[in-house]
């Protein structure tokens, strides 16, 4: 069973930086894709970023050149480095495991995603 768990959330000001953590275990497909998708309240299921097995990554047009997704194989650990943040960044931070990298980053149905973890909250003040 898939399991994800987030870490690293919080409170933080416009222009400041926030690494979330999230912990994969169960995972027995090499090909799956990892990645981050957010949602605030009243918004729509936001896809933030992707990366697959073969190490490509993909971007949300909003977050690109700000935020970085990375893993660390041994630890089972994926991360996202949130640099320059801003208000609009605030939301419920998802990690999701999946066979597709797509269903992630356009999080429309969540049937297709995969499986997701709880969720860290990220709020960034102005």
């Amino acid at each position: 069973q898939v399991q994800l768990v987030e870490s690293g959330g919080g409170p933080v000001q416009s222009g400041g930086s926030l690494r979330l953590s999230c912990v994969v275990s169960g995972v027995t497909d090499s090909k799956n894709c990892l990645g981050w998708f957010r949602q605030a309240p009243g918004k729509e299921r936001e896809g933030v970023a992707t990366i697959d097995s073969d190490g490509s990554t993909s971007y949300a047009e909003s977050v690109k050149g700000r935020f970085t997704i990375s893993q660390d194989n041994v630890k089972n650990t994926l991360y996202l480095q949130m640099n320059n943040l801003k208000p609009d960044d605030t939301a419920m931070y998802h990690c999701a495991a999946g066979p597709l990298c797509s269903p992630i980053l356009v999080p429309r149905v969540p049937a297709l995603i995969g499986t997701w973890g709880q969720g860290t909250q990220v709020t960034v003040s102005s």
